[in-house]
């Protein structure tokens, strides 16, 4: 267990993806109202690939430690897979229960990305 508390605080400290791509085909921000939690993200997709993704964000170790790691996770992988993602896949990938009051946390990031990929689309 403690190794997965230092991964996520390492994700927290030091996020992967972080900042804004320059010539995104997709981007959306969502935020969690109840905890404060805010998630960006721009998207890079080339013929049904996530080429590159990043994240802006701002909240609690939680939601900002998900959205790491779920950028790891399907940078470079399909459309179809990263919409594919569950709430049971995103706990697998944090490695700890998550307690009723944080879930919407780990969900936020997972949750943007798939509303930027289904309806950020960005007109050229």
């Amino acid at each position: 267990m403690d190794l997965y508390q230092e991964e996520i605080l390492e994700h927290y400290h030091h996020p992967q993806n972080s900042g804004k791509l320059n010539n995104p085909t997709h981007e959306r921000c969502a935020n969690n109202p109840t905890c404060g939690d805010k998630i960006c993200v721009t998207i890079d997709v080339i013929n049904d690939v996530i080429n590159d993704i990043n994240f802006e964000g701002e909240g609690c170790a939680i939601s900002q430690a998900a959205t790491s790691m779920v950028t790891d996770k399907i940078k470079g992988d399909t459309v179809e897979n990263a919409l594919a993602i569950t709430r049971d896949d995103i706990i697998d990938i944090l490695g700890i229960e998550v307690g009723i009051g944080r879930i919407r946390c780990a969900l936020l990031g997972i949750e943007t990305i798939q509303k930027a990929l289904e309806y950020g689309k960005i007109k050229k």
